[in-house]
């Protein structure tokens, strides 16, 4: 089984936790993380953006990316939101374990 760390950014906490609690108990990820006072530096429509935003730290399986990039930009209020997934070389066989039972 192959597994995978995915950052997503959320304008604010609020936003992050709707998201989280969706697709956690829709089976799509095992455990989010939301971690606040993060600030953003990007380009956008041509102008250089500096905004304070959230990131979102999801546990899922390789899998499931399809359908969580889905769910997440049907969800998500930015156009073009952040969704980067990380390949798991190695993990805690007990954690990844669980993480396999709570996911689809």
């Amino acid at each position: 089984m192959d597994y995978i760390i995915v950052m997503v950014t959320a304008p604010d906490e609020e936003v992050a936790a709707r998201i989280a609690h969706e697709i956690v108990e829709e089976r799509l990820a095992g455990c989010v993380n939301i971690t606040k006072g993060v600030r953003s530096i990007y380009s956008w429509e041509g102008k250089i953006e500096d905004e304070p935003e959230v990131l979102m730290i999801i546990k899922t399986k390789e899998t499931l990316f399809e359908s969580l990039k889905r769910r997440i930009a049907d969800l998500h209020p930015y156009s073009v939101p952040e969704i980067i997934s990380f390949n798991v070389v190695r993990g805690s066989e007990d954690y990844l374990k669980w993480l396999n039972e709570v996911t689809l």
